[in-house]
């Protein structure tokens, strides 16, 4: 064999292996999406992210607490429950993996407890408030949007609920 044909050899070899990898990629069994699929998705993501709140029932049909976007009319909230600001990050995989657990096991949150997700990325005036410097950061609040206790790191809605001062 030449040197040429070892070349062509080569490259069509490297043209098979790219089909091969290009194929076995591709779904096989999954019907075409409309057009407006991607859309419809991303608009239910933002739906409910945005959703005022987020609450459940619990098995014995009582109403479970709640989380939900910040708003600071939301503070008050404190009089007569908790209230958790989850200083939150699209972009950081310990938010995204607590995210993922609280919305898993809403209806764990008692009753009296609201957890506010905040933005971690525009909250800038609440960040300098709690003394919040990186995302992950939980604080609890009373109704007048004093600091109780801060804290980062909680891997799991129980871990957060552990975390509660009882004041």
């Amino acid at each position: 064999m030449n040197k040429n044909q070892r070349i062509i050899t080569l490259i069509l070899g490297i043209i098979v292996v790219s089909f091969i990898a290009i194929y076995f990629k591709k779904p096989q069994n999954q019907e075409k999406m409309p057009d407006n699929a991607v859309e419809q998705v991303k608009t239910s993501e933002t739906t409910k992210e945005t959703n005022q709140a987020k609450t459940a029932t619990t098995p014995d049909n009582t109403k479970a607490g709640s989380y939900e976007t910040y708003d600071a009319s939301k503070i008050s909230r404190a009089e007569s429950g908790t209230v958790i600001l989850f200083f939150h990050a699209s972009w950081c995989p310990s938010c995204r993996a607590l995210n993922g657990d609280i919305e898993k096991n809403i209806g764990n949150i008692p009753e009296q407890v609201s957890i506010l997700k905040t933005d971690y990325d525009t909250e800038t005036e609440l960040k300098k408030k709690y003394g919040v410097t990186y995302q992950h950061t939980l604080v609890q609040v009373d109704q007048n949007g004093e600091m109780i206790k801060k804290w980062s790191g909680s891997p799991s809605l129980s871990s957060l609920l552990s975390q509660i001062s009882e004041e």
